[in-house]
């Protein structure tokens, strides 16, 4: 299992990969702080992306970690991150990988490439978690909304500090078009579109979402977010928006902070008697407020 604080048995360290359309990230995550322990590791993603061939490349990257002194123990379960819908360990959407994905049990699958069980989760239902748990949205209650601005556009919703996954509020429409095609990072970029332009789509989009949602706290993420200077002070919403502190690393130690919140369900369920399999297929990420580890 992973390595455990020996005073109060929660996981101190978990392995957490990003896969994502252009690279996959790894790093070993300090569980108390939600920082990274030793460098951050990254290779391409393959091409053709395909099941197996990423199955590989994850299995590369969690064997090189491994292979550190500060690595969790060598049977700990590891966390992943998928970039679409995750539905009980079961892949739904493949818009940035290879089509062979669609209905790939994705967790069975890494689980026999790496030897070792796997959690995996949507990425941007990741990057929510590490930020409501470390980030800018330690202590809010109520709806958190953690909008990523990249590739397309992605979303976590969390309430009173519980992840509802799979929220793609990027297929929102504007104009009768996916927002996410029209007010992505990657959209602005292609349509070559101003700050000040680029922060009208923003206006039209997060005011939406507001309206449907009556957030506490926006959080913006995704590379963007470094420039969140440029088009931030020019939005007038009702709620709260601030850019995400975690950066790059927000998905790996989302993944490895959804792991220890699996072993952690799964510890409870033993000590009331109730037998239940490490995994992510029984959904429910509660994220504390506080900064006490699990």
């Amino acid at each position: 299992m992973a390595k455990k604080d020996e005073n109060s048995h929660t996981h101190v360290s978990l392995i957490g990969i990003d896969i994502g359309g252009t690279g996959i990230k790894g790093g070993i995550v300090g569980l108390r702080k939600g920082l990274l322990m030793g460098e951050r590791l990254r290779v391409a993603t393959p091409r053709p992306a395909t099941p197996e061939a990423v199955a590989e490349a994850v299995a590369v990257l969690v064997s090189e970690l491994s292979d550190r002194p500060e690595a969790p123990a060598a049977d700990s379960l590891v966390g992943v991150t998928y970039p679409g819908i995750i539905q009980h360990g079961v892949v739904r959407s493949a818009a940035n990988l290879d089509k062979g994905w669609l209905n790939t049990d994705i967790e069975a699958l890494l689980t026999l490439y790496l030897n070792r069980p796997v959690n995996v989760i949507n990425d941007a239902d990741a990057a929510g978690l590490a930020e409501v748990r470390y980030g800018a949205g330690v202590g809010v209650q109520g709806t958190v909304l953690v909008i990523t601005l990249g590739t397309g556009i992605g979303s976590a919703l969390i309430f009173d500090g519980e992840l509802v996954p799979n929220a793609e509020l990027g297929h929102l429409a504007i104009d009768s078009q996916r927002a996410e095609s029209k007010a992505s990072a990657v959209a602005r970029e292609r349509d070559g579109l101003s700050w000040h332009e680029y922060s009208d789509l923003l206006q039209r989009y997060f005011s939406h979402v507001e309206f449907l949602f009556s957030p506490e706290l926006f959080i913006v993420g995704g590379g963007i977010s470094q420039r969140a200077d440029e088009y931030l002070p020019n939005l007038n919403l009702r709620t709260a928006i601030v850019p995400a502190v975690l950066g790059n690393d927000a998905g790996i130690v989302g993944a490895a902070t959804a792991s220890a919140m699996t072993l952690s369900r799964a510890v409870q369920s033993l000590m009331h008697g109730h037998s239940r399999p490490v995994s992510s297929r029984s959904r429910g990420y509660l994220c504390s407020s506080s900064r006490s580890p699990w």
